[in-house]
């Protein structure tokens, strides 16, 4: 029988600790931010195999395509699972990174696909080379998955060596995909420049993204991918069709809210994200002897890792005892003293609060050490 492999990610779905350090998203929107009258007038029918065409107009104009090179998903997972579903099914080869979001390899296990694992490292910094790429690929690669920024990093991957990957790509397995998660690309720092999008770095480069992390809007369940094929985008919404059939009108008429005020709900989040960043990198230098990150450079989230001298054991015992959460680093294919901290989610007080409380925890685990 097939199946997807359990990941202990699952427990952020559950019970919400005191002190939420787990969670990878700015502050949630509210429904309220985006109801308007009209919206009382929709029809509860169903939605079209490709998606809202206002919805994909929106993301089309931010992307530089045509909307009907858009497909609108359930979720960014939802078109992750679908291009794996079209390209690598029954043994295609995949090459991917760890640490990773591991719902992405469940996708591709799932399927049956043959998954190669670049490995990269905290003490590199997460940094991805196009060379770390070359000595996965084979002639039978069928899709390259990338994420920039990184799930549980936040760390870019440059345009520069996309380019380069997708150069090596062309001379070594012409024929597959390039696939780039951007779920977190507008989620930028105060004015920090936004990265392009990877999209028209050629005809076999695919780019997935979602609501659910730089907007604040996970529970509308609305994502996408953007493609220049138009082959794939057609094998795309028939592989919807057949698993979904539309997508929830309701859902994504309130998505169309959302990039109608796009500009407004994102200026207040980079702001956010700048100043939580700001704490964040306070609070690490000054416990800077128990714990070590690697800066990240978009997302609501970072790495940390905590230092030979404290019990992991220990540390553990004593985050639960506080009501703190991490998000553990082998949730992702990390070594086991990394930990995903999310310093986007909670406001600036209790963030602050919450970061007390992991420092108590850390302060208890090296005299359980001792």
């Amino acid at each position: 029988m097939a199946t997807f492999l359990r990941n202990d990610i699952a427990s952020l779905t559950e019970v919400t600790p005191t002190y939420d350090l787990g969670e990878s998203y700015g502050p949630d929107l509210r429904l309220a931010d985006l109801l308007t009258p009209e919206l009382g007038d929709l029809e509860l029918g169903y939605g079209t195999a490709s998606g809202d065409l206002r919805l994909r107009t929106a993301l089309a104009e931010r992307h530089g395509v045509r909307p009907d090179q858009v497909v609108t998903t359930v979720g960014g997972m939802h078109a992750i699972f679908l291009l794996a579903y079209l390209v690598a099914e029954g043994g295609g080869q995949v090459v991917t990174t760890a640490p990773l979001f591991p719902l992405a390899r469940n996708s591709y296990e799932s399927v049956g696909a043959d998954v190669r694992v670049i490995p990269l490292s905290f003490d590199d910094g997460y940094q991805l080379t196009v060379e770390h790429v070359r000595t996965h690929l084979t002639p039978d690669t069928k899709l390259v998955s990338l994420a920039t920024p990184q799930n549980p990093s936040g760390v870019e991957v440059s345009r520069e060596t996309l380019q380069q990957i997708v150069a090596v790509m062309s001379e070594i397995c012409p024929d597959a995909y390039l696939m780039v998660d951007e779920t977190y690309r507008t989620a930028a720092y105060g004015d920090d420049p936004i990265a392009e999008t990877a999209v028209h770095l050629g005809s076999k480069v695919v780019v997935v993204a979602s609501l659910s992390k730089c907007h604040g809007a996970a529970g509308l369940r609305v994502g996408w991918l953007v493609s220049t094929d138009d082959e794939l985008v057609d094998q795309v919404v028939n592989a919807k069709f057949n698993t979904v059939v539309t997508g929830a009108p309701v859902t994504e008429a309130l998505a169309v809210k959302v990039f109608e005020r796009e500009d407004e709900i994102l200026g207040v989040r980079r702001r956010w994200l700048a100043d939580s960043l700001a704490v964040t990198d306070e609070w690490v230098r000054a416990n800077q002897d128990l714990v070590e990150w690697v800066r990240p450079d978009a997302g609501a989230l970072c790495c940390i890792r905590v230092r030979p001298a404290v019990s992991l054991d220990a540390f553990r015992a004593a985050t639960a005892e506080l009501s703190v959460r991490l998000a553990d680093g082998d949730w992702f294919g990390d070594e086991s003293r990394v930990f995903r901290l999310g310093f986007g989610f909670l406001p600036l007080v209790e963030l602050k609060a919450a970061l007390d409380a992991l420092a108590t925890a850390l302060r208890k685990a090296v005299h359980a050490a001792d």
